[in-house]
């Protein structure tokens, strides 16, 4: 039987605001305020923008129709929002959002509330484990496989039949590729479109993804300490990153985006997303990105449509990795917004609002 329940409305919670991508941040962003002495003065004034086109958007939580928990045999509960259609069409695919590392559904504001708007797709969006409010794993690592299973049992439990678009952001990709290598029976049948936005097939450890990958390079061991001086001290970890706040938001700032004059209110939050990602859960999520690839499940999508979305400053998941994935699947289609880092669906939102509905026009 499923355990899947349905849950109220919650209250918008009051998150941390502290840290940024990665459990090094706390050592990262105390070595970076020593050399800016004068940071909060800095913040003030990177944050005071009169023209900051999103300083009165209302960022968090967004209109949905049901709301789900259902727990995972490793544990981990998952908490799943689904906005029904106000406009239905016949034939429209429902579209599933799926986030990346240390963020949450949130990351997918501004499609969400174009799909919303538009009214004519059903939209499934969900918390990856150990992510938003989504349940943390009780022992062991994050594993890809796993998140490619859970990303089944959310289509199982929300949208059990009809065409799908899959939508990953970073990991969210990553995702989608282990759903495919698990399932490659899904795409063409159920699958009927793919969107691949700021992502990667393989060499992540030769990313900036997350910072302490690059401890990858060293082996097993030290990622297995790594892991466990978290586990016993996540909270002190997670302590010293809220004295760190104004030095993550600079390197939320710098890391996340292009634009040399990005949105203060975009980088808020996108800062506060990251926060709420643990340390634990943080240093848990290593070795899986770290060692992640799937090139060859790329060839389940070769018959489905598929959109790769990649900004021209992404310092995270570089441009050179979506080239690859066009590479191997040359029927793609390839978009390119100027200006724009990793997080280009929120920085660059119009453009990838546009290149989206015409995907989705176009199935």
């Amino acid at each position: 039987m499923s355990q899947r329940f349905r849950i109220p409305r919650p209250r918008t919670a009051a998150g941390k605001v502290a840290g940024v991508v990665g459990a090094a941040v706390g050592v990262a962003a105390a070595g970076l305020a020593a050399g800016v002495v004068s940071e909060r003065v800095l913040i003030r004034r990177l944050k005071d923008d009169p023209a900051d086109p999103y300083a009165h958007e209302v960022f968090g939580e967004q209109r949905y129709d049901e709301s789900y928990r259902f727990e995972m045999p490793d544990g981990t509960d998952i908490h799943v929002e689904v906005v029904e259609p106000t406009r239905p069409v016949a034939g429209h695919p429902t579209v599933v959002l799926v986030h990346g590392f240390c963020l949450d559904m949130g990351t997918f504001h501004f499609q969400r509330k174009m799909l919303a708007a538009r009214g004519d797709h059903r939209i499934v969006a969900y918390d990856q484990p150990g992510h938003g409010r989504s349940g943390r794993l009780e022992t062991g690592e994050y594993d890809l496989v796993a998140l490619g299973r859970t990303l089944r049992r959310v289509i199982d439990e929300t949208a059990p039949e009809g065409p799908l678009v899959l939508v990953g952001h970073s990991m969210g990709g990553m995702t989608i590729m282990a759903l495919a290598e698990l399932y490659p029976e899904m795409f063409g049948d159920r699958v009927v479109g793919t969107v691949l936005m700021a992502t990667s097939g393989g060499l992540l450890a030769e990313t900036k993804l997350v910072a302490p990958a690059l401890i990858g390079r060293v082996g097993a061991p030290v990622l297995y300490m790594m892991s466990n001086a978290t586990r016993y001290g996540g909270t002190v970890i997670d302590k010293a990153r809220k004295s760190t706040t104004n030095v993550a938001w600079l390197l939320t700032r710098r890391y996340g985006f292009g634009t040399p004059k990005p949105s203060p209110a975009l980088v808020s939050y996108v800062e506060t997303m990251n926060s709420r990602t643990s340390a634990d859960t943080v240093t848990r999520y290593l070795r899986t990105l770290a060692t992640h690839s799937r090139f060859p499940a790329l060839a389940a999508l070769a018959g489905t449509p598929v959109l790769v979305i990649v900004g021209d400053k992404d310092m995270l998941t570089p441009v050179t990795h979506s080239e690859e994935i066009v590479r191997r699947l040359p029927h793609a289609e390839f978009v390119k917004i100027h200006d724009s880092g990793h997080v280009v669906m929120l920085e660059h939102a119009d453009e990838v609002n546009a290149a989206l509905e015409n995907f989705l026009e176009g199935l």
